[in-house]
C-alpha cells in the first residue's frame, strides 16, 4: 500500500471512531508498527491528528470558536504564505473585479499585485491600507469592525457585497474538510465570506497545509465552490473534490 494511501485509510477510520491504536492500524494496514508510527508522526507534523501513547485521536473535536489575533497569525508559516500569495496575485488581470477577504495571507496578496487597472474590492482593514499604499483602486464595505481579526462584518457589510458581482474572489479560510467544506469560528465573518463567494464568478480559497481536515463551526462553502490554492497537499482525497494549485515555497 502506498503511504498516500494508509494515510488516507488512517484519517478515514480516524474521522469514524475518534481514536485508534497502532496495533490495530498495523493489522488494518498490513503493515509494521515502525511505519505506522512513522505515518502517525507524519501526520501528526501537518495538523492532521493528534498522536498519543500508542496511537491517535481525530483533532476535529477540538475545534471551536476561539481565534488567534491577527499578529499572532502573521508569523505563521511565512514561506508558505508568501508563496501562495505571490500565486494567487499573478492571477489578477486588467478586466478583473476582485474582491479580497480579511486575513493574513490574502493581506500578503496584496505585496505581490502588479496589476494596476483591476478593481479591489475588500472587508479587511489592513487590506484596504495596503491597497491605499500602492495606489490601487479600492473600496471597503461599511459594517462594523472586528477587533480580533480586523475584518469588517455585520448587515451592512453583507448588503455591500449583494450590490457587486466579482470576476475573482480571494477567500481565506480557518479549516477545510471533506465534509465540512470551508469553515470559520465566526458567524458574522462565514456570512461575509459565503456571500462574497456566491457573488463571484470564480472563488480562490487561499490556505496552507496546516488547514486541511480541521473542522470549525461554520461553513462557508463546500469543497466544489472554489478553488484551493495550497503550498502542498497532504490528502490526496481532497483533489477529487474541488480543484487545487499546489505552490511550492
Amino acid at each position: 500500500m502506498l503511504t498516500s494511501e494508509r494515510h488516507r485509510t488512517i484519517l478515514n477510520l480516524l474521522n469514524s471512531r475518534g481514536s485508534i491504536t497502532v496495533t490495530e492500524l498495523s493489522e488494518i494496514l498490513n503493515t509494521s508498527e515502525s511505519t505506522v508510527r512513522r505515518d502517525l508522526n507524519n501526520l501528526d507534523d501537518a495538523g492532521q491528528l493528534k498522536k498519543v501513547f500508542g496511537g491517535a485521536v481525530s483533532i476535529k473535536p477540538t475545534e471551536g470558536v476561539s481565534e488567534q489575533a491577527v499578529p499572532t497569525r502573521e508569523i505563521l508559516m511565512p514561506d508558505e504564505k508568501s508563496s501562495i500569495a505571490k500565486y494567487a496575485a499573478a492571477l489578477i488581470n486588467d478586466e478583473d473585479f476582485v474582491y479580497i477577504d480579511s486575513g493574513t495571507t490574502t493581506a500578503r496578496m496584496i505585496d505581490f499585485i502588479e496589476n494596476t487597472k483591476a478593481v479591489f474590492v475588500t472587508n479587511g482593514i489592513i487590506h484596504a491600507q495596503k491597497l491605499l499604499a500602492k495606489g490601487l483602486n479600492a473600496y471597503i464595505t461599511a459594517g462594523r469592525i472586528k477587533a480580533v481579526t480586523a475584518a469588517v462584518i455585520g448587515s451592512e457589510s453583507i448588503k455591500s457585497l449583494s450590490n457587486y458581482n466579482f470576476t475573482k474572489a480571494f477567500i481565506g479560510t480557518n479549516g477545510i474538510d471533506i465534509q465540512a467544506g470551508f469553515t470559520t469560528p465566526d458567524i458574522e465573518e462565514g456570512i461575509i465570506k459565503e456571500k462574497a463567494v456566491e457573488k463571484s464568478y470564480i472563488s480562490f480559497v487561499l490556505a496552507d497545509h496546516s488547514k486541511f481536515r480541521k473542522v470549525f463551526p461554520i461553513t462557508f462553502a463546500p469543497l466544489k465552490k472554489c478553488c484551493i490554492i495550497t503550498d502542498k497537499l497532504l490528502c490526496d482525497e481532497f483533489s477529487d473534490k474541488t480543484v487545487i494549485r499546489e505552490v511550492t515555497p
